[in-house]
């Protein structure tokens, strides 16, 4: 097979694109795949070390001012994106198209429908992106990894797929010990983890709870950001740190160290969501109110409702009410094994042999229309 896929911006959009990368040379080590992304996202950086082929545009999304300069530079970009994209389509020649997100798969995506190649997207979270409601119009396939998410597309296009970074970290098989922190092994631990670039509010009450942390019967890993570890160590006391605690900038292998965490503190992302129900841990969810429709708070109800992870609101948020939580789950071992099964029964760990399917469906329709 040869595919090209387009997913970009951040990494919610580039993990699940890389998890189908994988699915796809696992099933067909001789498949071409070639990856197209934006100039100013993180996916160079991050599909380059892969090996894969790259192709960069120049695109960006629009801002809340609809009548600006950068508007009608944005819709200049994307024109000239969709220009590029088919130049790099008919050189490349794939059997498929698929897009993961982010503003770079559109013009890509909708330049592979208009030149009649099998096209599919895929839509992590619960309220669908500016983008994929866009392309939702042309596609061919469209996947999602919530159900809420059904009712906002064309219904006879939606596959439930499930997010395919689920079935990677699923399958990773880990030697990972806490003793390679300086942490002991057989204590149960709770990861306090903001995302790559750190969550300030999670970040401050974070700080706030150390002196009672120092005194738990549990061990806690808090991973403050790439770019805020500076200033949370200028804000602590050394004093303050127990030895079951550990402050880190950011961990590299997480998928290695998540099947060893007892309870995660941490943002609804949809990445984060797939991770932590393909391997069934019990968490207690901070989303983001920053983000768009405030998805988010929606990603984090599906396991609320299903007794898989609790709620907490920025707004509600501080080190007393972070301690009290962690407390009220790390002293009810029963009921962390209960929630740790909830999880796992809404994980799907084969999700990128299923998107594989949908990819596969949306070439074979072509080929029927065709001949």
């Amino acid at each position: 097979m040869k595919m090209v896929v387009s997913g970009g911006g951040t990494g919610g959009h580039i993990y699940p694109a890389l998890a189908l990368v994988e699915a796809l040379q696992s099933r067909d080590p001789q498949a071409e795949i070639l990856y197209v992304g934006s100039q100013r996202g993180l996916e160079k950086g991050i599909v380059t070390k892969k090996g894969l082929k790259f192709e960069a545009l120049k695109i960006q999304g629009f801002r809340r001012k609809l009548f600006s300069l950068y508007n009608f530079e944005t819709v200049h970009l994307f024109l000239k994106s969709v220009r590029q994209s088919k130049q790099i389509l008919r050189s490349f020649q794939p059997d498929v198209v698929v897009g993961t997100g982010g503003y770079v798969s559109g013009a890509v995506l909708y330049a592979a429908a208009k030149l009649g190649i099998p096209t599919v997207i895929h839509e992590q979270n619960s309220v669908v992106g500016w983008t994929n409601k866009f392309l939702s119009r042309y596609v061919d396939k469209i996947a999602i990894a919530f159900d809420e998410a059904r009712s906002q597309f064309p219904v006879n296009k939606v596959v439930f797929t499930g997010n395919p970074r689920a079935q990677q970290v699923a399958n990773v098989r880990s030697d990972f010990k806490w003793s390679q922190l300086g942490l002991h092994d057989q204590q149960p631990t709770v990861l306090i983890f903001g995302g790559s670039q750190g969550a300030l509010k999670l970040n401050q009450a974070s700080v706030a709870a150390l002196p009672a942390f120092k005194t738990k019967a549990y061990q806690v890993v808090f991973v403050t950001g790439k770019g805020r570890y500076d200033d949370v160590m200028q804000q602590v006391d050394a004093s303050e740190i127990g030895k079951n605690v550990k402050i880190l900038p950011y961990i590299n292998n997480m998928p290695e160290v998540l099947p060893k965490v007892a309870l995660i503190v941490g943002r609804a992302g949809a990445t984060s969501l797939a991770e932590i129900t393909a391997l069934g841990i019990p968490s207690i969810l901070v989303p983001s109110p920053y983000v768009t429709a405030d998805h988010q708070t929606k990603n984090a109800m599906s396991l609320v409702k299903n007794r898989a992870a609790i709620l907490e609101t920025e707004t509600d948020l501080s080190g007393k009410s972070l301690v009290t939580k962690i407390d009220l789950l790390m002293d009810d071992e029963p009921r962390r094994a209960a929630m740790a099964q909830n999880a796992r029964g809404l994980g799907v760990v084969d999700a990128a042999d299923r998107l594989l399917a949908v990819c596969d469906a949306a070439i074979a329709n072509h080929q029927v229309h065709n001949n």
